[in-house]
């Protein structure tokens, strides 16, 4: 597929704003950026940036409007997949790419996800709840009271990561491993030179062998585990190794990143918003509407990429095939149109699930179910023992436009 980024694009009303910097999400200085874009120019072509031209869309209805028509706008990795780095018609210099469910169209699609959403189903996903529960307890009584301690690693990374390896049957004792190859695997920044790609790549083949491993042992002696699960359909048992290690990398960053992140907001979030946190601690029946609030708020994914297999017209601008289209999920969830202030955590907001966190039409996070389990018990299990989380310095983010998230909070807990 030639190149398109010569062809002339609809003229913007305002300059182009890459707000895929790294620098504005090391800093949260990203909402006045998509503020200006909702407003000014919610569809814009960015011609350069340090991961070549886009279309940047911004605002809530366009987002779900492409995300509802797979057949022109393709999440393929054969186009660049599902993430900003990807070229669309060569790979990037030393680029291994890694096929997954999340980056591929219908119908390849489809019998692979159906392959695994059944793990995240109803009746599973309330099998694992006295589980998460008793862990979570575990946790959270193991923490000091009064003495500062890190939150991201003490419980967002504990948690989330010790529920992955449950779901992969994963050795225990080698569990903080699914959080680096999780951490290498979502980090676009690396995508952007030779030996960034070659240290992910690497990262990213070692758990390809971790895994291989786990899998002969499951061929041998299967489970109920995702592994076992994989190994037993028709859609997912001769994978490529390619494949293989392409679905680990979404299976894990998709169930350590959105969760982690989340549970990390709760804790600053709600310290931003102390009379917001008051109502909750006040009212537990608001917790499950809470955790949506605190998963639109955060946006742990900032965006997913689409690529254009048509020409096509989308509110007045002209879209050319092969073209890279970046849909801020992260703005959307701020779009006033939508959620009135919103950017204030309000646990109370009547339309919080309407967040596009999790994506929509048929890419919607598959273990969206598990998220929302995790987050929920924490936010029970906390206020059981009447724990309060406060923020006792500004988080260390995490600086990419891909993963929104926390490297560190520190934390002091107390009691209310």
């Amino acid at each position: 597929m030639a190149s398109t980024a010569t062809l002339e694009r609809t003229q913007s009303p305002i300059a182009p704003i890459d707000v895929s910097r790294f620098e504005l999400y090391d800093g949260e200085d990203w909402q006045e950026p998509f503020r200006k874009l909702r407003a000014q120019a919610p569809i814009q072509y960015v011609p350069d940036s340090a991961f070549g031209p886009y279309w940047s869309v911004s605002t809530y209805k366009p987002i779900v409007h492409i995300e509802s028509l797979p057949k022109v706008f393709s999440s393929s990795w054969e186009y660049g997949g599902i993430a900003i780095p990807g070229k669309v018609d060569e790979l990037l210099e030393d680029e291994i790419r890694m096929p997954m469910f999340i980056a591929m169209d219908p119908p390849h699609h489809t019998a692979q996800r159906r392959t695994v959403a059944p793990s995240f189903g109803p009746s599973e996903v309330a099998a694992m709840k006295a589980e998460v529960q008793a862990r979570t307890a575990e946790v959270l009584d193991s923490l000091p009271i009064g003495e500062a301690f890190d939150w991201v690693d003490r419980v967002s990374i504990e948690l989330t990561t010790g529920m992955l390896a449950k779901l992969f049957d994963f050795p225990w004792e080698q569990r903080h491993k699914l959080t680096y190859w999780s951490d290498m695997g979502g980090n676009v920044e690396l995508m952007k030179t030779p030996e960034g790609i070659a240290a992910r790549q690497a990262a990213l083949f070692e758990m390809g062998g971790a895994f291989a491993e786990l899998w002969q042992q499951k061929l041998a002696n299967p489970g109920k585990d995702l592994i076992s699960v994989m190994l037993q359909s028709d859609a997912m048992s001769h994978m490529s190794e390619q494949e293989f290690m392409g679905n680990l990398i979404l299976l894990i960053v998709g169930g350590n990143d959105t969760t982690r992140n989340s549970m990390s907001a709760f804790a600053w979030g709600l310290s931003q918003f102390p009379e917001e946190r008051a109502k909750l601690e006040a009212d537990p029946s608001l917790i499950p509407n809470a955790v949506q609030e605190l998963i639109r708020w955060q946006t742990p994914l900032a965006h997913m990429r689409r690529t254009v297999l048509e020409d096509t017209e989308l509110d007045g601008v002209q879209m050319k095939k092969g073209d890279k289209v970046v849909l801020w999920y992260i703005s959307a969830n701020r779009d006033e149109s939508v959620f009135e202030d919103a950017d204030k955590v309000i646990v109370t907001r009547e339309n919080a699930r309407r967040h596009l966190s999790f994506g929509y039409g048929i890419h919607r996070c598959v273990g969206a179910r598990v998220a929302e389990l995790q987050l929920t018990t924490l936010l029970e299990e906390m206020a059981k023992r009447r724990l309060r989380a406060n923020v006792i310095e500004e988080p260390e983010r995490v600086a990419t436009c891909f993963v929104h998230g926390y490297k560190k909070v520190m934390v002091e807990l107390s009691h209310y």
